[in-house]
C-alpha cells in the first residue's frame, strides 16, 4: 500500500507561527493528514487550529517533540482538550498510558532513545526493534518513528520496525527528497511526516509551500510501486 502523507506544519520541530494562514492556504489540496508540534504555539492557538482542521474534515496529528513525563503528559492533555484525532511523540511513560486508557485519542510514541531538539535518535537496531515490540505489548495504537533523524542505516532501521511490529508505523522527520519517500514505502511504513522540507522548496526548488505540498500529492497518486526502484537506485 502507498504510504499516507502527514504534512506537519512545523520548522525544525516547532510550529511556524502562521500556521493557521497556511492551513487555509492549502486545506483544499489532496492531504487529509495535518498536524503540528507541541511547541511554536500558544495552547489557545494550537485548539483553534485544530477545530478549523477538524472542521475541513481533516485527521489531526500532535506531535508532541518535548521528552520529559511532564511534558509529555501537558502534550497528551492538551492532544484531548483541544480535540486532536492522534497524539504522536513522547517517551512512553505509565502516566501517559493511564491519562489515555479511557479516552479515544490514539497514541504513537517514539521508539528508541531521543534526544536533543531537534530529535535525534541513537542506539543499534536490534535495541530499537526491542523497544518498539515493548511498546506494541503495552497497546500503543502505532509508533513515530524518527527513521532519518538516526544515527545509523535509517533505511534498515525502518524496514526492522515495521517487519517485527503489527501497529502503524510513521516515519518522522527529515523527509526531503523523492527518494527517502520511496524508501518509506518499500519499508511498508503506514506514513510519514514532512514539515521542514515543504518550507525548505526540496521538491520544488522555486515553488511556494502550496506548490511544493501539491508536488508530494502528485508523486503518490502518479507513482507505482513499480517505479520505486529508479528513486532506489
Amino acid at each position: 500500500m502507498k504510504p499516507e502523507f502527514i504534512l506537519m506544519l512545523t520548522y525544525n520541530d516547532t510550529t511556524v507561527l502562521d500556521a493557521l494562514k497556511i492551513f487555509r492556504e492549502c486545506k483544499d489540496t489532496p492531504v487529509t493528514h495535518w498536524g503540528f508540534k507541541d511547541v511554536g504555539l500558544p495552547p489557545e492557538e494550537m485548539k483553534a487550529l485544530v477545530r478549523e482542521m477538524k472542521d475541513a474534515n481533516k485527521t489531526t496529528y500532535l506531535e508532541v517533540v518535548s521528552l520529559s513525563e511532564e511534558e509529555g503528559l501537558r502534550g497528551a492533555k492538551i492532544a484531548v482538550e483541544a480535540g486532536f484525532d492522534i497524539l504522536m511523540g513522547t517517551v512512553l511513560f505509565d502516566s501517559i498510558l493511564k491519562y489515555l486508557k479511557d479516552k479515544s485519542l490514539k497514541y504513537y510514541p517514539f521508539p528508541g532513545h531521543i534526544f536533543g531538539h531537534p530529535s535525534i535518535m541513537d542506539g543499534t537496531i536490534e535495541e530499537v526493534v526491542a523497544h518498539a515490540r515493548l511498546l506494541e505489548s503495552k497497546g500503543v495504537s502505532g509508533m513515530d518513528l524518527l527513521s532519518y533523524r538516526y544515527t545509523g542505516d535509517a533505511h534498515k532501521l525502518l524496514m526492522e520496525v515495521v517487519k517485527a511490529t503489527h501497529v502503524p508505523i510513521v516515519s518522522a522527520g527529515s523527509i526531503d527528497s523523492y527518494k527517502r519517500m520511496a524508501e518509506v514505502w518499500r519499508a511498508g511504513a503506514w506514513g510519514f511526516t514532512i514539515g521542514s522540507g515543504l518550507f525548505d522548496k526540496k521538491f520544488v526548488p522555486n515553488g511556494s509551500f502550496r506548490e511544493n505540498t501539491i508536488a508530494v500529492c502528485e508523486w503518490l497518486e502518479k507513482t507505482s510501486e513499480s517505479d520505486l526502484k529508479k528513486y532506489l537506485e
